[in-house]
């Protein structure tokens, strides 16, 4: 999809420094944080939403892997962290392949927002 920003994140096409990269997933800093740590966490394959994942077991457990593995990493892992997905318009997806929001680094309210 080459007219998917995540996509071309993830292959490389854009010089966006990558703060974990394996064979199925990149993740990079949001650049409209909403917390002190806002990593996204998306699959190299193009998948428009998560419910698209369905069928796709080993793409999921490598996403949230890749989220804990970033958790580590950022220092959120000990205080704690929200990992938000959004699926649709409506729920606030705006870029349609799927990513996760990793935040952290402040309490976290709920409902978010």
């Amino acid at each position: 999809m080459g007219d998917c920003i995540f996509c071309r994140i993830a292959s490389g096409e854009m010089k966006t420094p990558l703060l974990l990269e394996n064979d199925s997933v990149a993740a990079f800093s949001d650049i409209n944080p909403q917390a002190p740590v806002h990593v996204l966490v998306v699959p190299k394959e193009h998948v428009e939403t998560t419910n698209e994942l369905s069928g796709k077991p080993e793409l999921v457990q490598k996403l949230f892997l890749a989220c804990l593995q970033v958790a580590e990493q950022t220092g959120l892992a000990e205080d704690g962290y929200r990992i938000v997905a959004n699926c649709g318009a409506k729920a606030g997806q705006s870029v349609y392949h799927v990513h996760f929001h990793l935040l952290g680094g402040r309490p976290m309210s709920w409902p978010p927002g």
